[in-house]
């Protein structure tokens, strides 16, 4: 029993678990090769804002905290072990799967004014940035000197 117990421990480590070690920008896998278009501006006004798990968070979470829970208990108890490690395990996945990030309002140096969102990155009012678009998407934004 504990032997599995381990098991499954060990396998949820290594799929949680990235290889890539690089502290750059994050691609999606289809757009990496793509063509991008970036433009400059000055951030004049800066405020925090949480991204929400996207799902993938409290799915891994409540198979994880299911199967956890299934080594608990006997009969009826292991059932609601099961339920309740389920559950625990979705709601710790969608609070870990929250992103604080940063609300962007920058003056481009076309004159133009956009509204962007820099996932954990610390951008304030007076900093010039880089907005690297991919198509309509915001790709990156970073600060630049």
């Amino acid at each position: 029993m504990k032997k599995s117990i381990c098991i499954i421990a060990a396998t949820s480590m290594l799929l949680l678990s990235g290889c890539a070690t690089n502290n750059g920008p994050e691609y999606d896998g289809n757009s990496y090769n793509q063509i991008k278009r970036y433009d400059t501006g000055v951030v004049i006004e800066s405020r925090p804002v949480i991204i929400s798990d996207d799902g993938s968070g409290k799915f891994l979470g409540a198979i994880i905290g299911a199967v956890v829970g299934s080594t608990m208990g006997r009969a009826s108890g292991r059932t609601l072990a099961t339920l309740g490690g389920g559950l625990a395990g979705a709601y710790a996945g969608n609070e870990i799967g929250k992103a604080n990030a940063s609300e962007l309002t920058v003056e481009l140096d076309n004159g133009d004014n956009v509204v962007v969102i820099a996932k954990g990155k610390e951008i304030f009012a007076g900093d010039r940035v880089k907005i690297i678009k991919d198509g309509s998407r915001v790709a990156q934004v970073y600060r630049i000197d």
